[in-house]
């Protein structure tokens, strides 16, 4: 499956972004997706997951009541819905897609395909 990400550019502080990752290949369904983060200088880091079919969602406690996770119902396309941003979301947003599941926290581990990210700029 290949994974395409868009929608990152510069914000205000206290903005919102909207990030859209879209699916090819073998269909988005078959896999549990995520959002993953990486700031300059930084680790990459888990932001938000959800299972293969939306029934379950998973987030970091920095994302946990900003930012939403969510699929279309051709599940083919996974959308990051990001309020409230601050200067710390910074960072190259990347999707992943994977058949694992950790319902209590999200691992790079689990996820075996990756888009190419995003850049989320948030000015202060």
């Amino acid at each position: 499956v290949q994974l395409q990400a868009s929608g990152g550019g510069l914000v205000q502080a206290g903005g919102s972004l909207r990030l859209s990752c879209v699916a090819s290949g073998r269909s988005g369904s078959y896999y549990n997706m995520a959002w993953f983060r990486q700031a300059l200088g930084k680790e990459r880091e888990f932001v938000a997951g959800i299972t293969r079919f939306g029934a379950s969602t998973l987030y970091a406690p920095s994302a946990k009541g900003r930012f939403t996770i969510s699929k279309d119902n051709a599940k083919t396309t996974v959308f990051l819905e990001m309020t409230s941003l601050k200067p710390e979301d910074t960072a190259v947003y990347h999707c992943a897609a994977g058949s694992r599941w950790h319902p209590e926290q999200g691992t790079a581990s689990d996820y075996d395909y990756w888009g190419q990210g995003t850049l989320v700029t948030v000015s202060s």
